[in-house]
Formats: structure tokens, sequence, C-alpha cells
């Protein structure tokens, strides 16, 4: 940097690696179209609207392209700002700095300017959700013009606009104002804080949307990756949005691929077969949509067995897709996580998670045809309300995903971990024979996920 400029700016420089300092600079002439790293306190030049367009065109809309403007427009950057509305290479720097290293504190500012304008002061929880729609949207957008969805096919699931309107949503509820229509500064930080999403798409708008490029900060992972679903023959509950909503719920986050179990669409309305695919699969995430469009769900963090007790433990929760995006986990007042049963003259026969016989907070009955949400006013296990829209409902679609490495493969890789644990030799015998193959062509370097 010249000696013009800021020394706001020299500090945010200094949290990137020395390496990567000359990356973070230069990235103002890039969006410019030059190859020179002069200072724009010198020259005078600027960014202006249209260059962000056409940098970040393929992985956001025209209005999101517009707040990330306005955000940049509204840092001081400590030295005299040329007339006109154009970025200095002093602002993109700390916006830069601020998002991808900065703290809540420093990105609420940011988040106001995008949602309300520059000058502002405070904002409206409306302003707020709209913003949101926006980012979302984006990150969605920038997954598949990165290519990072992870083999999900978003044509062979469900409304993805839909569903970005109900996380933007769900991301907004978490807002904790003093005022209920208002948002300021102090509540922008605290929601900074407390959600971590934010700052992820965030991060993965501007990282990738700019061609940031450090190697210190990969893009952010939002999408677990799919290990197996027949797509030609699919069309799912889920989409792109809800599944960046609940990937983070579960006990292993991203990290867990996701294989389809069941679907109707596929398997046809069978409680039999429901059962038969999902049990001893391990860990399992079931959506549900009825017949009035209520879409619901829960998840359990163990395996599903056919017997008359309740199982399962407190990693297990129920949740909503629609009309509304919640999680409601465990309150501590029992142990009903979860139920499966069949065949029994004496017992409810069917599946269900929370609250008790005849009550459950979600029941298939084992006729496949109906099932229940009585919760009031909420279930005693996990606090959830009627997830139905009628209290008994009738079943549309049922789809049932298993998360995780499949138990089998699991106990396979336990036996191989306790046999090189109790032989080094054979250990180094593996490791060596591994080498050798890789050497000579004949083994194919381990598969990236993403």
């Amino acid at each position: 940097m010249g000696n013009a400029e800021s020394v706001v700016a020299q500090k945010r420089l200094a949290r990137f690696r020395p390496d990567e300092r000359p990356v973070i600079e230069g990235i103002f002439d890039r969006l410019h179209g030059t190859g020179s790293s002069v200072s724009s306190g010198i020259t005078g030049k600027v960014l202006s609207l249209d260059m962000l367009k056409m940098t970040m065109g393929k992985m956001a809309s025209e209005s999101m392209i517009k707040r990330v403007f306005q955000g940049m427009h509204s840092i001081d950057p400590g030295v005299p700002l040329p007339p006109g509305d154009g970025i200095i290479h002093e602002q993109l720097v700390i916006f830069l700095a601020d998002i991808l290293r900065g703290t809540a504190e420093e990105r609420a500012p940011l988040v106001l300017a995008m949602a309300e304008g520059a000058k502002a002061t405070a904002t409206t929880t409306e302003q707020i959700r709209d913003f949101m729609e926006d980012l979302v949207s984006a990150a969605v957008q920038t997954l598949a013009h990165r290519g990072n969805l992870r083999a999900w096919q978003p044509d062979r699931m469900s409304d993805e606009p839909q569903g970005v309107k109900l996380l933007a949503e769900q991301l907004t509820s978490e807002l904790k104002s003093p005022d209920q229509n208002m948002c300021d500064i102090p509540c922008l930080e605290d929601w900074l804080f407390r959600i971590p999403a934010m700052a992820m798409f965030l991060e993965l708008l501007i990282g990738e949307g700019l061609g940031v490029g450090l190697p210190s900060c990969p893009p952010p992972i939002l999408l677990p990756p799919c290990r197996y679903a027949p797509w030609s023959d699919l069309r799912c509950l889920l989409n792109i949005p809800l599944l960046m909503f609940l990937s983070p719920q579960l006990p292993a986050g991203h990290s867990a691929p996701w294989r389809l179990l069941f679907s109707t669409n596929i398997h046809g309305e069978s409680f039999t077969r429901l059962v038969g695919n999902c049990k001893s699969k391990g860990p399992t995430v079931m959506l549900v949509k009825d017949t009035k469009g209520h879409i619901f769900g829960g998840f359990v963090s163990q395996s599903w067995e056919v017997k008359p007790q309740f199982q399962g433990d407190s990693r297990c929760f129920l949740f909503s897709v629609f009309p509304y995006m919640r999680v409601f986990t465990c309150t501590g007042y029992n142990n009903h996580y979860m139920y499966l049963n069949q065949g029994q003259q004496t017992l409810p026969n069917g599946l269900g998670m929370g609250g008790q016989h005849g009550y459950f907070g979600l029941w298939l009955d084992c006729d496949f045809g109906h099932g229940h949400s009585r919760a009031r006013p909420l279930c005693t296990t996990y606090g959830s309300p009627q997830l139905s829209g009628d209290e008994d409902f009738k079943l549309d679609t049922v789809e049932v995903w298993g998360v995780g490495q499949p138990p089998e493969e699991q106990e396979q890789d336990e036996k191989k971990k306790s046999i090189l644990d109790a032989d080094p030799e054979v250990q180094a015998m593996m490791e060596m024979t591994g080498k050798t193959l890789h050497s000579q062509g004949l083994r194919e370097p381990e598969e990236d996920e993403g």
C-alpha cells in the first residue's frame, strides 16, 4: 500500500498471511480490469456497480450485488473519498477483511448497510428478511455455479424458491430485538454472534463471488454429500436451502453423507417396506408430507429397531419444513425419543417420535395411510406444536434418508482399526503396500466427496 492509504486499511490487511496480502490488494485492480497494483489514493480509480455485476452476475441477483456495493460504500476508510459513488481500494480491503476475517461487531454495520442503506442506524425485520432471501438465494447460486452441490440435483428436488423464503424467515426469526419490528447494531451483533450460518453465507458469496481464492480460507461447506439417490426416478421433498438448514443440526454436521433408504414414489405405500428399508441402517432423517401440504419430520440418532419400547437418545429431534422451518430438540421431560412396533396385539403398531402412546409428536400408523401429530399445547418430549395440517392427517409422501456411514461399513472399519492397533507390523506392511501400488499407478487416489 502507498503512503496515502489509511491506517485502518493497513491494520485490516495485517489480518491476512504475508503471502495472502498481495492477493487481497490485487483484487481491486483485477475487478477494475487492469493489471497494475497502483494505489487508488494516488490514481483516483474507483470500482463501479457495473464492475461488480460483471464479476458476480452468475452467482447473485442484481439486487444482492447492489447490496454488496452498498456495504462497501458504507465503509469509512479514513482517507478522503473521490466524488461520486465509486468504491476505492481501501474500502474494498476493509470490506474483504471484515467479511472474511472479521468479528460480529465488524460485520453488523455491513449487514445493516446491505439491508437498509449506507447511512442507516437501524432497520426493520422485514428488511432483514428481504436481505436474507437475497443472500440465501445467492449462496445456492454460488454453490451451483462453482459445482459444489456435492452430487445433489436441484432439478429433481422440491421447490427451491420456496425453500429460500422459508430459510430466510427462519434465520430472521432468530433476531432478538427489544422492538419486535426494528433492529439496530447491537441486535445485529448478537444475531451474527449466535447464528454461524450468517458468516458462512457471506464468506461463500464474497470469497467465491469476487474470486478471492485464499489457501487459508477455503469456501465454507454448506451441504452434506449425497452418497446415493436414484435421481431418474426420484422427486424428493428436500431442497438445497432445507439441506443447508437441517445438516448443521445433525451430530456429524455437513460431513455425514446422505443416502436414500425409502420413498413412497419409488417403493410404494407399504409400512412393511418402510420398516425393512430403514431398520438397522444407523441414524436417519424422515420427511413426511400430508395431504394439506404440510411438510415435517424427525431425525433419529440411532438405528430404528422393532420393539415395544421407546428408543433413542437426546440427540433426536423433530422439525417442521412447511409452512415454516424450525427444529424442536428434546425438553428433558421424558425419554420417548423414538418408537417402532409391528405385529403386536396389545401395544400400538407404527412409528412414532415424542409424546406418548396415542399422543405422539409424530406418528405414522402401520396401515400407512394415516398418522397424527397430537401435541396440544406442545409435545412433552420435544416441545413441538402440531406439525401436520390436521391433528389426524392423511399421508401424501414419506421419505427417509440414512445419514452417516452405514453400520456395516462402520463395523468393518472398526475391525480394520482394531487389527492395525493390535499389530504394528501389519500396519506398516499395509502402508508400504499402499505406497507401492500408488507409485505403480495400480491404486486410485482417494475420491473427494466434495
